[in-house]
């Protein structure tokens, strides 16, 4: 019988050739009947002839396409994604060939969750204004930049699921009254979260910080509209650790020129990497992170092991959990329902 064989992507890899989620995990696939290794990685997407060597693939940003999945020898039965996006995959493809598609939400639910609620304690705080000033010496300019308190203000999240509903845990201590907007929301959950459900408009208007916490898909693409944009109040911000495309970026940049907002915070764009062009990267009132605010050795080691335990699942005839195409269970050879 042959091993079950597993490729893990090029892009997981630092430049000393070490992975970004340390070696240690790594032993979660030390199993006789299983064999991995790092793949060759010429482009972006995934080629026909690494979907034909592999049994599962553990993917950071390879895109997965149609033609990746177009070969006759194709024996790939698993896409485990280092991470809770799949915008980078042809999800009905995947589903057409009787591959499955994992993500990992229980990786991303705790450092996403901090990420958002360090741009939120970043901005009340003024904290990039006032290493500015420090690093040029200008202290006297000090008192010309009073921070936020946040005692008593408001908290908002577009969403209100895994990461949505971890923010506000985390900001509990902080004694912020929390609002959302989820048309899936579970009402139970906002009451237990002491979370207020509201419509966007009232999300917009009435938030003091409003974070972006919503999977990317063609309902929330452009979600985040100038006319949005426009209810909000002059000393709010926005912070977006989801996706760049879910913000109409330009009436954001707008609204940030002309100060009808206070700030931003923001990990991901429209284009990445961002252009040197782009005006945000010439604002004082933006925080910006290169899509990696929520890289740490935590969150990677997390990811690592949600992607790997999904493997051995598969490998071994059980259902892993956090299946994005579960129609796809009765084609896939040894997948059973049911799982842990």
């Amino acid at each position: 019988m042959s091993k079950f064989r597993v490729g893990i992507t090029a892009d997981v890899r630092k430049s000393d050739g070490e992975p970004i989620f340390g070696t240690q995990v790594l032993q979660l696939l030390d199993h006789p009947d299983i064999s991995w290794e790092y793949m060759a990685q010429p482009s972006i997407d995934l080629s026909p002839a690494q979907a034909a060597s592999y049994d599962a693939i553990c993917a950071m940003v390879t895109r997965v396409t149609s033609q990746s999945l177009s070969g006759a020898d194709r024996r790939l039965k698993l896409i485990a994604r280092f991470g809770v996006g799949y915008d980078s995959i042809d999800v009905p493809a995947c589903t057409r060939a009787g591959v499955m598609l994992t993500i990992a939400p229980d990786g991303v639910r705790r450092p996403v969750a901090t990420s958002a609620l360090t741009f939120v304690l970043m901005l009340a705080q003024k904290v990039l204004i006032k290493d500015r000033l420090t690093r040029a010496g200008r202290w006297s300019e000090k008192m010309d930049h009073i921070g936020t308190g946040l005692t008593g203000r408001t908290l908002g999240s577009i969403g209100l699921g895994n990461i949505g509903a971890e923010l506000f845990r985390l900001a509990k201590p902080l004694d912020m009254l929390g609002i959302a907007h989820d048309p899936v929301a579970d009402p139970a959950l906002a009451t237990a979260l002491g979370v207020r459900l509201v419509d966007m408009d009232t999300l917009f208007s009435e938030s003091d910080f409003l974070t972006v916490n919503c999977p990317l898909n063609e309902q929330t693409r452009g979600l985040v509209s100038a006319r949005l944009i426009a209810l909000m109040k002059p000393s709010a911000y926005l912070i977006n650790t989801a996706s760049g495309t879910i913000v109409d970026e330009l009436a954001l940049a707008a609204a940030l020129a002309q100060r009808k907002i206070a700030g931003a915070g923001l990990d991901v764009f429209d284009e990445e990497p961002v252009q040197v062009n782009n005006p945000l990267l010439q604002m004082d009132n933006v925080v910006l992170t290169p899509h990696g605010i929520c890289f740490t050795d935590e969150c990677m080691r997390r990811l690592a092991e949600s992607a790997f335990r999904a493997t051995l699942d598969v490998a071994a005839g059980r259902t892993p959990p956090y299946i994005v195409n579960p129609e796809v269970l009765p084609q896939t050879p040894n997948a059973v329902t049911g799982g842990r």
